[in-house]
This record gives structure tokens, sequence and C-alpha cells, in this order.
């Protein structure tokens, strides 16, 4: 049987990666597969780095488009990323009536409702495994091995970057500043973090996550997004002497009124296991109706690991090439007659809706009747507390300090009546810092 043709557009780290172990291990590919796959053209601006990767065996071009334009090409792989041309060019492969694989989380999280159904009407497939969690294969769990659920909520630790960072900041009780500058020398961070550390990147990851589980359309636009830029090296410590850790969580859950999408730091118990995934190291938890819970674990980024999920996206098309479009598995799992539009879905409610439990921390003067003044707003919010924690005033400014820490765990309150009492409470003028609130997460 004829291989499959494939064209990269872009060879860098994910793109590179892909060559190698598809050289690497392409007999067992195929046989898998039931017929070779084969990269037979490179299209990258750096054509003769492309060529030291490549070799004289692979057409190396500077231009994307003759890579689609080509008719020998079956599969178009991008790994250019970004919104802008990445867009453009997915679009033009589909209209070309090629396949298409990419790990763009991005682009698909703003714009996949128009590529996914751009593919549908050609009877093309979009794959796109490497673009949530790397070498985790999170989607075709979603979207195959967990069909049979009803998906009630997800969680995850699908950015390394900021794991990396909450795990030095743990270990080594550094503050954020500082171990960002660290993890910028060893690699783990860009030198513009922006999309990682505020938690865009998760928020894109979390955004496809949500339509494959709740079989909505993809609405970026409308998810809450708050990174790990204002921790403060206190709170972790306070955390993990109340038993909890902090991880950046992207969590998609069903609620009453709608669907949640968010992704903010959460305190979650030390003796859950996703809790203890430290490093680079990803983690997405997924609790359905029939199964209960169930977690998967791996690298969430990186060259190989990624490199894996999209060779497995190329293993799925060349299964299924000849096969009717109506007869494959549908991009967001529910087939495309039963989707419906973002106006008529179940909405993504907002955040002032949804119903968590909390972790305060109050800055206020060491003086009589604080704490009762503090609690009698939480309780006149009807906000239930869980535990009070007040640090000895010398811990905070040392021997004569003024100042002490009051830590408040809450138990689930809306989180509209949070942000009422919190504004009370703030206006106080024995508290005299911002006060610091965290989302707790159980996940039970």
């Amino acid at each position: 049987m004829k291989p499959i043709q494939v064209g990269l557009l872009g060879i860098g780290t994910v793109g590179s990666g892909t060559f190698a172990v598809l050289q690497r291990n392409q007999q067992e590919i195929a046989r898998r597969a039931g017929r070779g796959i084969e990269i037979t053209m490179v299209a990258d601006l750096d054509t003769e780095r492309a060529r030291a990767i490549v070799g004289d065996q692979v057409q190396v071009v500077n231009d994307a488009r003759a890579v689609i334009a080509n008719p020998e090409i079956d599969v178009v792989v991008e790994l250019i990323g970004g919104y802008g041309i990445a867009k453009a060019l997915v679009l033009e492969a589909i209209a070309a009536g090629k396949h298409v694989v990419t790990a763009n989380k991005a682009l698909l999280a703003v714009h996949g409702t128009e590529i996914f159904q751009a593919a549908h009407d050609q009877g093309v497939i979009v794959a796109f495994e490497a673009a949530v969690a790397g070498g985790i294969p999170i989607i075709k769990a979603l979207r195959e091995g967990l069909t049979a659920n009803r998906i009630q909520w997800v969680a995850g630790i699908i950015n390394g970057t900021t794991n990396f960072i909450l795990s030095e900041m743990r270990d080594k009780g550094l503050d954020f500043d500082v171990v960002l500058k660290e993890a910028q020398r060893l690699g783990y961070a860009e030198a513009d973090p922006t999309f990682d550390i505020e938690g865009v990147d998760a928020a894109h990851k979390a955004t496809i996550i949500s339509a494959i589980a709740f079989g909505i359309p993809v609405q970026f636009d409308k998810a809450h997004v708050e990174g790990i830029t204002k921790l403060a090296a206190a709170d972790i410590r306070y955390a993990e002497q109340l038993g909890y850790r902090i991880k950046l969580l992207g969590i998609t859950k069903r609620a009453d009124k709608g669907v949640e999408l968010r992704v903010h730091p959460s305190l979650i118990p030390a003796k859950r296991l996703i809790a203890n995934v430290e490093g680079a190291m990803n983690a997405v938890l997924v609790q359905g109706d029939a199964v209960g819970a169930t977690l998967y674990y791996g690298k969430g980024a990186g060259s190989e690991p990624t490199a894996s999920a999209v060779i497995a996206d190329l293993v799925d098309i060349a299964r299924l090439l000849d096969a009717d479009p109506a007869h494959r598995v549908p991009p967001l799992a529910f087939q495309s007659h039963t989707l419906v539009a973002a106006s008529d879905a179940l909405p993504i409610l907002p955040m002032a809706e949804v119903v968590t439990s909390y972790y305060l921390r109050i800055r206020v003067a060491d003086e009589a009747g604080v704490l009762a003044q503090i609690t009698s707003l939480i309780a006149g919010a009807n906000i239930s507390i869980d535990a009070v924690l007040q640090r000895e005033a010398d811990e905070i400014g040392g021997e004569g300090s003024t100042q002490t820490d009051l830590i408040i765990l809450t138990h689930e309150t809306r989180e509209g009546d949070m942000d009422a009492a919190l504004a009370q409470i703030q206006a106080l003028p024995s508290v005299l810092a911002p006060i610091t609130r965290i989302r707790k997460e159980e996940l039970n």
C-alpha cells in the first residue's frame, strides 16, 4: 500500500522531534498504521537548518503554500503556532482537500469552530492530540476511551512552566520572581513567559478540553483566566501547613446552570495524586459518571513527547484515510449533526456564579477584636468558615511587630457572595494590605 505523504510546516523543536521519531520507529509505526508514513516535504524559513535536520531525501522549501499546493501531499502538519498565518494555512490546506495535524492549541481555542466546520464540509480530518498536554493522550481518552460517560468535571495541571515554578517555590521557599528567572535560565520558561505565567496557555487547552467533554463550541473568550504572578512564598508555606498544595489548574465542570471554564491557582489536598505532580510534568484528572476518577500523567511538552502525539494523529489518519467521513471519530467527540450553536449550548458561567471554597490571607493590625469583626462580615454574607489560622505577630514582622496574618478557609460558596464580603473586609481600617484569595478544590 502506498505510504502516506506528509508535509511539515515548520521544523523547530516539535517538527524535528516528529521527523526523528518517525525515522527511528518507522517499521513499528507502519505495522500499526497498516501503511508507511513518510515526511517528504518540509517548509521552513531557515532552509539551511531544515536540510541539516532532514537530509537530502526530503524536499525543503521556504514557502508553506508550496507544500499545500503539492498534489502528492496527503497530510499537512502545522507546527508554526499562533493565530495569524497558521490559521490561513490550515484553512487553505483544508480547502485543498488535505488532512491536517496541528499542535496549535491557541489556534483551535480561538478559531476551532470555524476550522472544524471547514474540515467537515471538505470531508477531511483535523487532528490535534499534541495541542493539549503534549505526550499525554488526553484528547483520545476523552473523545474515545470515556465515550460511554457523562463527564462531570475535568481538572488539569496543563502547563509545565508554571508547575515547575510552583514546585520550586514550595521546595525552596522562594518568591515567584526569583524562581521565574531560574526557570528562564534552565530553559523551562521562555524569554517572554506571559502566556504561561498568566494562565493563557492553560486556558487555551482547557477550552479545547471543555468542548470535547461537554459537546459545546470552543469559547476561549468566555474563560476565566488567572496566572501565578501574584502568588507569594508565604501562601505556599501556609497551604502546606494546612495540608494543601497550590497548583495552577485548568478546570471545566458541568454545573446546574451551565459549564464552568476557569484557570487559576488552586489549593488541592496534599493527599491527592495530582497534588504531587512536580516539576514540568502535566496531569489531567477526569471524573465520569460511570468510570469515576481517571488520572492521566506525563510530559506535557518537549520535542519527542509532543512528537509522539503528532505521530499518533498521523497513524489515526492513515487508518481512516479511505473511510467514509461519516464513520470517523468526530473532532469534538459528538457527531456534527448533534452539535449546537454557541447561542443554544450550555452557557459558560460567569465567575460570579461559580461555587467553590476559598483560602484567604488577610494582613491585619495585631489588635483585639479584628478577628471577630472579619468573621462577622463573612458570616453576614452567608459564608461558612471551615478553619481559621492566626500567625504570631513576630513571625510576620519580627519581634515587636504590630501586624499579623489571618488565614481563613471557607466552605463552598458562590463567588459573587465572596466578592461582596471581601469588598467589605478590605475597607476595614485594620486590614493593612490587599487580601489574597485562592480558590480551593477538593477534587473528590
